[in-house]
């Protein structure tokens, strides 16, 4: 399906071409004296020029594109700025899909949404005529690149939505080649006044195996919801659909738009938690975790701000900054001569949704020249376990061939299978902190950790505690065979500025640190 979708914009010429003929055609002058061109025609040259006129006039008319799209839509009302019919032309088009669909035809189609980013402030900055312009040139341009099967519709100022026709190659690798090739076409600069401007947009799409119903509401519903998440994720930016997209209203003493100000003024960064070795007893890593000092509430905690910003559409942007942080402090402490081994970051399954997020952490780790096996990226166990969604199937495996190390967080609570383990080339499990307590009293505790421990062993994958609060815990672990631990009696989550200090106290009490051997 993609490669009907590959006509480059740099074909200016002709389309400028078109353009014009378009607008001749289409003009209200053309219209008024058309009746009397023919007449004209036939006075001067007779039958011959009449029917060469007669002749020439449709083929003027395709290249202007007038003639290309289905005749049944001119019934549907049009928007008045961009000529393109509206919501209901996109319906009943879908409709007719999925009718198709249900004779048990090979017919697939796609809804997407497409909306401009700050449409209305383009129009109030620029003036309402440049504005409408702007609009006008960006339904044109999705009109030409489309098909004339395909259909693309006005749901609003500076607002699309597009049914897309797809065949046996309508799957997620091409709907994103499709979305981004769209996209690019919009983000060409338009030219108004002589200035040039350029835009972009955000687009979100439903594929029909992901879709809520077959119905045409369901369809476009979801393809808008897509677009929502797209849109809070920043400029220019795509998401495909998961049923996870409908977010609960934010309710608590914190806003949205407080979090966000916190985030781009530096309130939120973040702090370090150590991770040990339990064989030898040196660090082997820092988790990155997420701190915010308010300014006249002190340190909130995470429990109550994250959620609040999951809610808000900002995990992404939280992502961002810890990504970040983690690796402007990997720089630091390469140049303060501090063996740190590597650092992980969470990932939330916002960020894995983005289709853009392998080429965001691999652009981030070549701006700091950081090696990937160093960037260790946490993904909790039931986001792993929700295979379905693709989007985050593809990041994860793309980013593990980057060579990125893939920690499997809170193991135990989800329902991440071993096939999924070993899919996403899982290189460590940490053991969720319900399993570490009273590990060295609990007899039910050993037992589920050694199982844990056992098959991780025969995976070939490494294993970290989580939540080790007592020399007890940790002594357990070490015989039991955990690998690696993390906890408050390691040592708590610091800032930066306090890292260095306790890297080099840790470091010099390491020899009088007992070397526990695994079992055998």
């Amino acid at each position: 399906m993609g490669d009907v979708y590959e006509t480059p914009y740099r074909e200016s010429m002709a389309r400028k071409l078109r353009r014009k003929t378009h607008d001749i055609l289409a003009g209200p002058y053309l219209t008024a004296f058309l009746p009397a061109l023919f007449l004209g025609a036939f006075w001067i040259g007779g039958e011959g020029m009449l029917l060469f006129l007669a002749i020439i006039f449709p083929a003027l008319l395709a290249l202007a594109g007038l003639a290309s799209r289905p005749g049944d839509l001119s019934r549907w009302p049009a928007d008045a700025v961009t000529g393109l019919p509206l919501r209901e032309a996109l319906l009943h088009h879908l409709d007719r899909g999925l009718a198709r669909v249900a004779k048990g035809t090979d017919y697939q189609q796609v809804c997407m949404a497409l909306e401009v980013d700050d449409a209305l402030q383009l129009r109030e900055r620029h003036g309402h005529a440049a504005g409408d312009h702007i609009m006008r040139e960006t339904g044109l341009r999705l009109r030409e690149m489309l098909r004339p099967e395909d259909l693309v519709v006005s749901l609003g100022y500076g607002k699309f939505g597009l049914a897309l026709r797809g065949g046996s190659r309508m799957d997620l690798e091409a709907m994103i080649q499709i979305s981004t090739r769209l996209q690019n076409m919009v983000s060409q600069p338009i030219s108004v006044d002589g200035a040039r401007i350029l835009i972009t947009a955000c687009a979100g799409f439903v594929l029909p195996s992901r879709a809520p119903s077959q119905t045409a509401d369901a369809y476009l519903l979801a393809a808008e919801n897509a677009l929502e998440s797209a849109q809070k994720a920043g400029p220019g930016s795509l998401r495909a659909y998961t049923a996870s997209m409908h977010r609960k209203p934010v309710s608590a003493e914190f806003a949205g738009k407080e979090l966000l100000t916190a985030l781009e003024e530096g309130q939120i960064t973040a702090w370090f938690q150590p991770q040990i070795s339990t064989n030898t007893g040196a660090l082997s890593g820092f988790e990155a975790l997420a701190r915010w000092q308010h300014p006249e509430k002190g340190q909130i905690s995470p429990a109550i701000f994250l959620p609040i910003m999951a809610a808000a559409g900002l995990l992404e942007r939280l992502g961002e900054v810890m990504l970040f942080k983690s690796l402007s402090a990997l720089r630091d402490w390469d140049r303060a001569g501090l063996a740190v081994p590597n650092v992980s970051v969470n990932l939330s399954a916002d960020e894995l949704r983005n289709p853009n997020l392998f080429d965001k952490i691999r652009w981030e780790l070549d701006r700091f020249d950081i090696a990937p096996e160093r960037l260790t990226l946490e993904i909790l166990e039931n986001v792993v376990a929700n295979a379905e969604d693709d989007v985050a199937t593809r990041n994860i495996a793309a980013l593990s061939s980057l060579g990125c190390r893939i920690d499997l967080d809170d193991f135990g609570t989800g329902h991440a299978s071993i096939t999924n383990i070993r899919r996403f080339d899982v290189h460590r499990i940490k053991i969720d902190r319900s399993f570490i307590t009273h590990v060295d009293t609990d007899r039910d505790q050993q037992n589920m950790v050694a199982a844990i421990l056992t098959m991780a062993e025969r995976l070939g994958v490494e294993t970290l505690g989580e939540g080790v609060e007592t020399p007890g815990e940790h002594t357990m672990l070490a015989q039991l065979g955990c690998d690696h631990v993390q906890g408050y009696y390691i040592g708590k989550p610091m800032p930066f500025e306090a890292t260095a200090d306790w890297i080099r106290s840790h470091n010099q009490n390491l020899p009088r640190t007992p070397s526990l051997k695994k079992r055998a």
